[in-house]
């Protein structure tokens, strides 16, 4: 539910303002919380996730996913994608040191922007991306896809240079005519893991639009802000984030789905 306030205000609020804790967000993996931020005559919700309530991962590094929030945030920003809500780190949470993300979408139950759908592959959308075959429980055939609007392209494009392990259905948020991706926690690793429901566009060409934010990035990587996030997340991170964007503008397309290990997360959504 964003409102009027600008983003810098926003800004100014996550990391400046009291967190009262409203209650805890159930169908999160992590310790996720709901919070009003309130600074001087301004309110607004947000998520909180405190370092404390990250569950061990073989995979990632323990204590770093609040920093990888951030990062991704500050990465989006930077290369002009417009999609991640204003996230913030801070020290004095409630819960100690956490992320804290402005809320979007409704504040009761989201609902489901059918951006990602499975059908009888009869029943596909048009418009829509094949990504995956499966079959029910009576052994009929079923086909998951995506939409294909530029809004999700530019998600899509997004994740794969957050090298993000854990793009589901379920953190695509839609408000106010806006798409929002939210959860990213699962990304910047040194090492290639993206797993993505969003591998419909796999060796698309990419268009003006998604060359301009990857030079854009590449480009504001080369000075101070590869510093900056060296605060958040490892230098080797920032290091396989440049070869990433590097290699992505030098190819020129979305990259096919591994072969060598599962590219989609589970569950999808």
């Amino acid at each position: 539910m964003p409102t009027d306030t600008s983003a810098e205000r926003v800004r100014q609020l996550l990391e400046r303002g009291e967190l009262e804790v409203e209650g805890q967000l159930t169908d999160a993996s992590n310790v996720a919380l709901r919070v009003w931020v309130s600074l001087d005559d301004d309110r607004i919700p947000a998520v909180y996730k405190p370092v404390r309530g990250e569950r061990p991962l073989w995979d990632f590094p323990d204590g770093t996913l609040a920093g990888r929030e951030v990062a991704s945030y500050l990465i989006a920003e930077a290369g002009g994608w417009d999609c991640i809500p204003v996230t913030a780190l801070r020290q004095d949470g409630p819960l100690g040191p956490g992320s804290v993300q402005q809320w979007v979408g409704a504040l009761d139950e989201r609902d489901d922007p059918d951006l990602l759908r499975i059908d009888p592959p009869t029943a596909v959308p048009d418009g829509y991306r094949p990504v995956l075959g499966v079959r029910d429980e009576a052994d009929s055939p079923l086909v998951v896809s995506h939409a294909a609007s530029d809004a999700l392209r530019a998600v899509a494009l997004l994740d794969v240079v957050l090298n993000n392990a854990d793009r589901k259905g379920s953190a695509l948020i839609v408000d106010d005519g806006r798409l929002y991706a939210v959860d990213h926690g699962l990304t910047l690793h040194a090492e290639d893991k993206l797993r993505t429901v969003l591998w419909g566009f796999a060796g698309d060409d990419f268009e003006a639009g998604d060359l301009d934010r990857l030079k854009r990035l590449h480009d504001v990587l080369e000075g101070p802000f590869g510093a900056q996030l060296s605060a958040v997340i490892q230098p080797d991170e920032v290091e396989a984030l440049q070869a990433r964007v590097e290699s992505l503008i030098r190819t020129g397309r979305f990259p096919a789905p591994p072969e060598h290990r599962h590219p989609l997360p589970w569950p999808l959504w």
